[in-house]
């Protein structure tokens, strides 16, 4: 996903003048790879090729500006409905994006985390998940999360079964339950809250991603779809996103309260 040209020097590069206040972890739902497609009268797959590119420049971006966090929807529990065809070339796809960028996320430190639903993906991709996880393990400077065949409400049906599992066996009262206790049993509970949400496409809706973890999340919508989402279009929501006061419930002028992080 990060093309090698772009990747070479980033360790060396600073937080631009502008970003004053970048989020430490960014999400963002991938929406427009088939409108794209449809409007140029090709396949579908070629938009889901022509989205691979927007997220080189995504990561890249990323990358060189010091967002510490980013998780990419890259597909839904619901997009199993899709047709066969569809469906085996976002595989193959997800399976190129690991064979070439592998060693480039090495390099530059990326740690590569994937959530969601593994039983259901080809073992081919579920073995190359696991590798990329474990080989990218040490990385410091970046953390990138797919969510793959995920859903969020499952997410937290899950959280719920593994800590009524624990309550049965005596490990946790349920009564002293808190919100920090239940996170702990997400899949995604190592990572913080997401800062900044973006969904591209012009579509106004969540489609269930990351439902627990974006409930004090900043939304960014824009009408671009993803595969022409480019640097500028990142830019233009990340100063959106310094202009806004987050008061997680408090008054206004309240200071921030400082965001949830854990180790890379």
């Amino acid at each position: 996903m990060i093309p090698q040209q772009n990747m070479q020097d980033l360790s060396s590069k600073k937080v631009p003048d502008w970003l004053v206040r970048p989020p430490t972890h960014l999400g963002i739902i991938m929406d427009g790879n088939g409108r794209w497609a449809q409007r140029r009268h090709l396949p579908r797959v070629a938009g889901h090729r022509q989205g691979a590119q927007a997220v080189r420049r995504t990561v890249t971006a990323c990358r060189s500006w010091g967002i510490r966090y980013l998780t990419l929807y890259a597909f839904s529990w619901e997009n199993w409905k899709r047709s066969r065809i569809e469906v085996d070339a976002l595989m193959h796809l997800l399976e190129d994006y690991l064979d070439r960028e592998e060693s480039l996320m090495i390099e530059q430190s990326i740690r590569f985390r994937a959530i969601g639903d593994r039983t259901r993906l080809p073992r081919s991709v579920s073995r190359r998940l696991e590798d990329v996880e474990r080989s990218t393990g040490d990385g410091r400077a970046m953390n990138l999360t797919l969510a793959l065949s995920y859903s969020g409400r499952e997410e937290v049906l899950e959280a719920a079964r593994r800590m009524a599992f624990d309550a049965m066996a005596g490990k946790v009262d349920p009564a002293q339950m808190t919100q920090e206790d239940f996170g702990r049993y997400l899949a995604s509970a190592v990572l913080p809250p997401p800062d900044l949400l973006i969904r591209t496409s012009g579509e106004f809706r969540i489609s269930n991603f990351l439902l627990w973890q974006i409930a004090y999340t900043e939304l960014y919508f824009t009408a671009v779809l993803w595969p022409d989402f480019g640097d500028e279009d990142l830019k233009q929501a990340l100063m959106d996103f310094q202009e806004r006061q987050r008061r997680f419930g408090a008054e206004s002028g309240s200071p921030e309260p400082t965001s949830r992080t854990t180790g890379a």
